[in-house]
């Protein structure tokens, strides 16, 4: 992937520091992906506290989280250097995931997601990081190809017919990364951040059983709730 010790080393080291300020910055943040973990960044718009994108496009349907049109993105393997010239290109610029390439996301509900992934850790299956949104989405990532797959994997485990709040993001979407916001509605933060032990993505299929049932489970409590 075009890793470098010496690079790695460089990223762990503005990592502490940025850390030691509070905050890391999107720059950093981007590098670490790239340099660390393997995966492509892009640069995208910010949404302001009221809401509104930064494109200008008061219709926009994804205020704060699409990429900038004219930047050309950071691929796989970026050094610390050349991910901070290509920042210093768009200085405020969120940092976005492209889905797809080396991953694809399975988006459940935040409350679903939270208690899957206690239910995956304790059953020890293989997990790939999972990011939460301030929309009250969690994302797990898991091996490109997963939303095409979806459909059919769900039939054959008998969730086909069922009504979930789960969904397959794949090819052509982005997500906002952690250490970005999504404008007043806050940052997106881990709930089970990148390393060495989760950047290798599993299969969706390896979680799909649990996610689907507790989406149901929770599903089912709503709808009691509510009635």
């Amino acid at each position: 992937m075009g890793f470098t010790i010496g690079g790695i080393r460089d990223i762990r080291e503005l990592r502490s520091a940025s850390r030691r300020r509070g905050r890391a910055t999107e720059c950093t943040a981007a590098a670490e992906y790239t340099g660390l973990w393997g995966w492509d960044v892009t640069a995208g718009v910010r949404a302001s506290p009221a809401g509104a994108c930064s494109c200008g496009d008061a219709d926009c349907a994804a205020p704060g989280a699409h990429p900038l049109g004219f930047f050309p993105g950071v691929g796989a393997g970026a050094t610390l250097d050349e991910v901070t010239r290509a920042w210093s290109e768009v200085p405020g610029a969120s940092v976005l995931l492209p889905v797809g390439r080396r991953f694809d996301v399975i988006d459940v509900a935040l409350g679903a997601g939270v208690h899957a992934l206690a239910r995956l850790e304790r059953m020890g299956l293989p997990l790939g990081p999972v990011l939460a949104t301030p929309t009250g989405r969690a994302y797990f990532f898991v091996a490109p190809g997963a939303a095409v797959e979806l459909p059919a994997l769900l039939y054959r485990m008998g969730w086909d017919d069922a009504d979930l709040d789960l969904a397959g993001m794949g090819p052509g979407a982005h997500i906002v990364a952690p250490p970005s916001s999504m404008g007043a509605l806050g940052p997106v933060r881990w709930l089970r951040p990148p390393s060495p032990d989760t950047a290798a993505v599993p299969p969706a299929r390896l979680l799909l059983g649990t996610l689907a049932y507790i989406c149901h489970r929770v599903g089912r409590c709503r709808s009691r709730r509510s009635g």
